[in-house]
């Protein structure tokens, strides 16, 4: 399952950057970037110089930029594409992991939480996908809905003409109900939303609740689940967006994400979960 191959992602993240270096394999250490070309000046018997070039390189279908492949610059360049990688320090964590994990999911690279060659490869390409501006997945239908993707840990609210309202990172647990084509609304007798949610255990607030009708009751969207004693989130928002942490069923969002869907959704609206 991908939660169980996130765990060894991160695993895996924990001994590459913990150890210094966050771009290569346990065993190997990526190649740097191929250097750009130059040209080689030669001086012909007589006094004017001649020049020569060297052989041009195969054809890639991306260009790469040359970027000095340190933990550093990839923060940097996370940063830059919206994945929130945190400070730019140089430094391995669960914080630049995340983003990695953002961005590898944004541009359907297997989500293994470091930096390996195809990863770096990509993020200093020229085409890419920024995380935060990710296209509206294919086959999610058409007209206004929203658009979850349980891959790629993300949610769409998608206007009636194909335009994107907004869009934002989730968590939540796949394993609790099915993909497919439900709307929002009340269930089991229970409102559609919620201001001020608790969890069963009511000791977590959830805040902006909006309820998916499954059946199920008390599935829905809501901001990451708030500690009513203290105040504080469960965990930070940069989780959000990756296969880092589970949902007990919900898929929390950040505050402003759960308003935007509480506004969108203020009447019954279709939501389209992908796999």
């Amino acid at each position: 399952m991908r939660r169980m191959q996130a765990i060894t992602g991160i695993v895996a993240t924990t001994l590459l950057l913990g150890g210094g270096s966050a771009f290569g394999t346990p065993r190997t250490t990526d190649a740097t970037p191929s250097p750009t070309t130059t040209a080689s000046t030669t001086t012909s018997p007589t006094p004017t110089p001649t020049t020569t070039t060297s052989p041009t390189p195969s054809p890639t279908t991306t260009t790469t930029t040359t970027v000095k492949h340190t933990l550093a610059n990839a923060q940097r360049l996370l940063n830059g594409l919206g994945c929130d990688a945190g400070l730019v320090d140089g430094r391995a964590g669960t914080h630049t992991t995340a983003a990695i994990i953002r961005f590898q999911a944004a541009n359907r690279l297997a989500q293994v939480g470091w930096m390996n060659s195809t990863t770096w490869n990509k993020l200093t390409a020229t085409k890419k996908i920024a995380c935060n501006r990710r296209p509206v997945p294919a086959y999610s239908g058409t007209g206004r809905r929203i658009v979850v993707d349980r891959t790629q840990n993300w949610i769409w609210l998608v206007r009636s003409d194909g335009t994107i309202k907004w869009q934002g990172g989730m968590i939540d647990n796949p394993t609790v109900w099915r993909s497919g084509t439900y709307r929002s609304g009340s269930d089991c007798g229970r409102p559609a939303h919620s201001r001020y949610g608790l969890d069963y255990s009511k000791t977590l607030r959830l805040d902006y609740f909006t309820r998916l009708v499954t059946g199920q009751c008390g599935v829905g969207f809501h901001r990451v689940p708030v500690y009513r004693t203290s105040g504080n989130q469960i965990h930070p928002d940069w989780y959000l967006g990756t296969n880092l942490k589970v949902s007990h069923g919900c898929m929390r969002v950040t505050m402003r994400t759960a308003q935007e869907i509480t506004a969108f959704t203020a009447g019954s609206t279709r939501i389209v979960v992908k796999p």
